[in-house]
């Protein structure tokens, strides 16, 4: 059996909020959960109390292949868990109908990964999760953003499919932070149903790249 199928599954999850509330809950209940039901190996990222710079286009990361030219958190801590997990859950409140802004400097951050190996994030798995205070707030564009920056990244998107889940995790919190979302049972319902997607999809990726290996 290769390395790859033998260890669990790598889980990351990074929560795009400002505040412990709605967002850090789920994000963290959905590493829970896949410890508990499906045994994975998590680990976690908060954008809470982070220094998170802008990109700003300098290219200091095309030109030198170093990294980025901000020493910040997200170099200190994030672009590790990065590299190492095999699949990604992204969790954002939603602003303005869209993502947080530290969510979105998360993934304009990633280029300088990138620049140093291109194919780096290649067939990762990734979902996201998106709450709001209003029932239809913005969830589905924020979540859809996430996804289509896993596809400009060669990662692999996944949502909860039809009925009832579609793009991901979404959430009406009600502006009740945790509490809110929790009682949100077919939020809850929808998140199960992405997590479940993202784990079958990882484990297929994983057993095709052993399938792959062997001699």
């Amino acid at each position: 059996m290769q390395e790859t199928e033998a260890r669990p599954i790598r889980i990351l999850g990074i929560s795009g909020s400002p505040r412990n509330m709605a967002t850090d809950f789920l994000v963290r209940e959905a590493l829970k959960i896949a410890e508990e039901k499906y045994g994975a190996e998590t680990d976690y990222f908060s954008a809470r109390g982070k220094k998170l710079n802008f990109c700003i286009h300098c290219d200091f990361c095309i030109r030198t292949k170093e990294g980025c030219v901000h020493k910040d958190d997200i170099s200190a801590e994030l672009y590790d868990k990065m590299i190492w997990a095999d699949a990604w859950i992204i969790g954002t409140p939603v602003y303005q109908g869209t993502l947080s802004a530290q969510t979105k400097t998360i993934m304009d951050r990633c280029r300088a990964v990138l620049a140093q190996n291109p194919r780096i994030f290649l067939n990762k798995v990734g979902m996201g999760i998106a709450d709001g205070g209003d029932r239809m707030g913005g969830q589905e564009p924020a979540i859809q953003t996430i996804l289509n920056f896993y596809v400009i990244n060669e990662m692999i998107p996944v949502g909860g499919g039809s009925f009832g889940a579609n793009l991901g995790g979404t959430f009406w919190s009600k502006d009740k932070g945790a509490e809110g979302v929790s009682e949100d049972s077919e939020g809850m319902r929808s998140l199960r149903k992405t997590l479940k997607k993202l784990i079958q999809t990882t484990q297929l990726v994983r057993r095709a790249s052993s399938e792959k290996s062997e001699p």
